[in-house]
């Protein structure tokens, strides 16, 4: 039995009395929102921004806020880098691929270096310093950051720059990302009515979006848009019906989100006809820390290696779960886990250490000579600087020598994962709602739903079947602003 709600479309002559009328309502005060109504409110559109949690963030505050921008912004030149919007391009449509969005990937490519500058002018600030090496998160506040662009494939298909810009606070910063888009749609002049559920679309008889239910503190309310309804309400990783039916994948792992990201405004749209497009793509991270992954190799379970270990971490997390038998073994050396900083480590000690392959083999439960001929392959060849099977960067290559450890991602701090342990992975959606350049929700046919706009991971965006950090919060931005122009002019 069905435990979603319903959200079947009202229509507007079944509405008795509106309890607020504007010109924009924008559903969700995430990163899109929040930049969707800044743009309507600047444009001199009245917003009102309806969030069903206690009050702004969702998941974009609960992220590292990391931002993927270039084209050749001022951090990228003090850290000595030349960048082109072209060059951008070519690395984004084959990371986020294969079946990357091209229109709307240019558009994002082109234009980054501006929206670069429109964060600074929001108030974020980033350290014009690099983080030097593969990683989920720096444990400095450098402010850029490589994310694979230099890792093969991907440096013989673009010129190799970091764009990963980090705004300049310590660990996670998504919160402060959120704290200043909030304080600049707010001080725009956008309302914001805070623990308001939004259950449905209403509709007149034309067929146009033209308002919204909700539920607020038990009491059912009605919201009038006289210009548009803009939809910024997440994925869909926290309803488990919409995973089984879209991305399996999913399932059984944990969610990277702030538990709310339940598709209500993906099937609040697709209730009036809209289309989706890419539901069953997921982004996957295996808890692997890369400062390890880099130093030794990334095998399966049955001991082989399946990719080159310097790449963006979530390509080698989707390589591993979507294409290979688990378990998943982080092996490496006393050697290369000693030349880890020790802030990069983050508590991690293995729990299988051996003098031999042969006995890490059979701790690990795999086929008797398959570690050994895996790591014998790849010392011949790392021995000469060369990975001729994965082409690893020669940076990350040197012979394996004993005793040697293997990491479970499965159980966080190494080892073979306790009673009850998690699977190691995380992740979330990258499918949604299909829509324009400009925001604007298309149907079934091709052609726009009126007054319905969408925005961030409500919205299937630049994304094929890849995904690299930063792309979440650049790609929500930089849409929701797009989306809230066109909502504030009714287009």
């Amino acid at each position: 039995m069905s435990t979603t709600r319903p959200v079947t479309p009202v229509p507007a002559g079944t509405v008795q009395h509106y309890d607020g009328e504007t010109d924009v309502l924008v559903v969700g005060f995430g990163c899109a929102g929040a930049a969707a109504a800044y743009e309507a409110a600047s444009a001199g559109a009245g917003v009102l921004v309806l969030e069903r949690a206690g009050g702004p963030g969702g998941s974009s505050a609960l992220s590292g806020g990391e931002l993927y921008l270039g084209g050749g912004t001022p951090v990228q030149r003090a850290c000595g880098f030349e960048d082109s919007a072209d060059d951008m391009f070519a690395y984004l449509r084959a990371a986020l691929g294969p079946h990357a969005d091209e229109e709307k990937l240019r558009l994002y490519c082109d234009g980054s270096a501006d929206h670069f500058q429109w964060f600074v002018d929001r108030g974020l600030t980033f350290r014009p310093t690099l983080w030097d090496a593969p990683t989920w998160m720096p444990t400095t506040e450098d402010g850029l950051l490589w994310l694979g662009e230099n890792a093969w494939p991907y440096n013989e298909i673009a010129r190799p720059a970091p764009r990963g810009h980090r705004c300049e606070t310590e660990a996670f910063g998504g919160w402060l990302v959120m704290e200043k888009l909030v304080a600049a749609a707010e001080g725009a002049g956008a309302a914001v009515h805070a623990d308001t559920l939004v259950t449905a679309l209403i509709t007149d008889g034309d067929g146009r979006v033209v308002g919204v239910t909700a539920r607020r503190h038990g009491q059912d309310l009605a919201y009038r848009a006289r210009k548009g309804v803009v939809l910024t309400t997440g994925g869909f990783a926290d309803n488990e019906e919409m995973l089984a039916d879209h991305a399996p994948h999913l399932i059984g792992h944990d969610k990277v989100s702030d538990g709310l990201d339940d598709g209500s405004g993906i099937r609040m749209a697709a209730a009036l006809g809209a289309a989706t497009r890419r539901m069953g793509v997921v982004e996957l991270a295996l808890t692997a820390l890369p400062a390890m992954v880099t130093r030794g190799m990334l095998v399966n379970a049955h001991g082989q290696r399946f990719i080159n270990e310097d790449v963006y971490p979530g390509l080698f997390s989707v390589a591993a779960v979507l294409t290979q038998p688990a378990p998943y073994w982080v092996i490496i050396d006393e050697e290369g886990y000693e030349s880890i900083p020790e802030a990069e480590r983050a508590g991690v000690v293995p729990r299988f250490v051996t003098e031999t392959l042969a006995e890490l083999e059979t701790e690990l439960g795999m086929p008797p000579g398959a570690l050994e001929s895996t790591v014998g392959t790849y010392n011949t060849h790392a021995a000469s600087g060369r990975d001729p099977y994965f082409h690893k960067d020669p940076r990350w290559l040197r012979p394996l020598s004993g005793p040697f450890a293997a990491v479970d991602p499965r159980a966080g701090l190494g080892g073979r994962p306790p009673a009850g342990a998690g699977t190691g992975v995380a992740g979330f959606t990258l499918g949604g709602l299909h829509t324009t350049v400009d925001g604007v929700v298309l149907d079934l046919s091709g052609g726009p739903v009126p007054g319905l706009y969408a925005a961030g991971r409500a919205a299937s965006g630049i994304h094929g079947e890849g995904y690299i950090s930063g792309t979440s919060l650049g790609d929500g931005t930089f849409f929701g602003r797009r989306a809230g122009v066109a909502a504030a002019a009714g287009n």
